[in-house]
């Protein structure tokens, strides 16, 4: 299913930088980067239920947020995109 991840991390401090790292590598382990907070993910319920428990233990609840929109499978017909494309689409085939 299409999984698209917000997140606004608190960066005031070092340890908020820090944090602001830490969520973008893990959420580029899982999908394809579309805007500076904002990843589109395919994942399988396993997937989201780990990837979702790395996020939450990242961020301070207290000052940090952290959005899951749940697409799911037909997600063709629920996303429109205008203007510049960052990459590949996060289900297209990549070959190195």
């Amino acid at each position: 299913m299409l999984v698209l991840i917000t997140y606004d991390v608190n960066t005031e401090t070092a340890a908020g930088r820090k944090r602001l790292r830490k969520v973008a590598k893990q959420c580029t382990n899982y999908g394809r980067r579309v805007q500076n907070s904002v990843f589109e993910c395919i994942l399988d319920n396993a997937q989201c239920v780990t990837l979702k428990a790395i996020l939450v233990d990242i961020i301070d609840e207290n000052v940090d947020s952290l959005r899951f929109y749940y697409l799911g499978n037909k997600y063709q017909t629920k996303v429109e995109h205008i203007g510049v494309d960052r990459g590949i689409a996060v289900d297209d085939t990549l070959i190195l």
